[in-house]
């Protein structure tokens, strides 16, 4: 038997699996899913939150441990992923098993002390990340699948939130619709920062199906019609205005850095570095979009008023 010191850190080195900088990526659409509803803050309000993202958490971390867990084979043949892969680093796969259905038991036992349309859409999500990534189903090698999927996973966590303090709704969907584009696009950018690792393990990418240059043009047409949308929709009053003046102003920088990935051949590198950097405008404009409806809605108070 492991004594206590060796047992921790083996538990620790299996933490260390979770990708936690996905994850925290991840926790923007719930968290502006709920702001968007919320209506007043409270104490009450604040704990809903708080289970909302620790939920949030387990959930994602559950469907990238699945991901790890279902592509284990082809990981190891990746030269930018190999290093990383938990087999070798002293992990075996049957307790990447075990944690990812830990962590999905988990997220579920926290969600379901929300309501049940938080949990219907956490199962949703769940499913969707299985069709995703287990083996004789795997819509990621599937061209145009894979994308729709992401357009409804992404759609599905902007809700998760929204449903925690309102009901599905037009101006959730609408909203909710943003984040969608958003999620589908940036995910048709990872498949051409991945399309020589994913094209030698044989895996039908949108990148490997109909070309880098195509997928990456599609990523951005995708971008540009997530950020027009969310132009129309502060015209239009259903998010602060203020929103399009900042679109306005991180879009060409978008654009730039595009133009810049394509000169520099669409190498890994090159869009990794482009994934930083729109990672990092789009970060500004949650930020942006948390601070303009705290103050559209005047909300920031924690007691109820008398």
């Amino acid at each position: 038997m492991m004594d206590r010191p060796q047992g921790a850190r083996r538990v620790l080195r299996l933490l260390s699996c979770i990708r936690f900088d996905e994850v925290l990526v991840l926790q923007g659409a719930p968290l502006l899913g709920a702001v968007f509803a919320m209506g007043h803050f409270t104490y009450q309000s604040a704990a809903m939150l708080l289970l909302l993202m620790a939920g949030n958490a387990f959930l994602v971390a559950h469907i990238f441990m699945l991901n790890d867990w279902s592509g284990v084979h082809q990981d190891l043949r990746d030269p930018t992923r190999a290093a990383g892969v938990f087999i070798n680093r002293g992990i075996r796969r049957n307790e990447i098993g075990a944690l990812l259905l830990i962590l999905l038991a988990l997220s579920l036992m926290t969600l379901s002390q929300l309501n049940a349309a938080t949990l219907a859409i956490a199962l949703s999500i769940a499913v969707a990340g299985a069709l995703y990534s287990i083996p004789h189903v795997y819509l990621k090698g599937i061209p145009l699948a894979n994308t729709l999927l992401h357009v409804a996973s992404g759609l599905l966590h902007f809700l998760l939130g929204y449903s925690v303090f309102r009901s599905p709704d037009m101006n959730g969907l609408q909203i909710g619709l943003f984040f969608a584009t958003i999620f589908s696009a940036g995910h048709l950018t990872q498949e051409v920062r991945d399309c020589e690792a994913d094209l030698s393990n044989g895996i039908q990418t949108n990148a490997v199906k109909f070309g880098k240059k195509r997928s990456f043009i599609a990523s951005f047409v995708l971008f540009t019609l997530a950020d027009a949308l969310l132009v129309l929709l502060a015209l239009r009053g259903t998010v602060p205005q203020v929103l399009a003046m900042f679109v306005a102003l991180i879009y060409p920088l978008h654009f730039y850095w595009m133009l810049q990935a394509m000169r520099e051949g669409l190498t890994f590198e090159s869009v990794r570095s482009l994934q930083a950097r729109y990672r990092a405008l789009y970060a500004g404009l949650g930020v942006v979009m948390i601070v303009s409806v705290l103050l559209a809605q005047k909300w920031i108070y924690l007691l109820p008023r008398s």
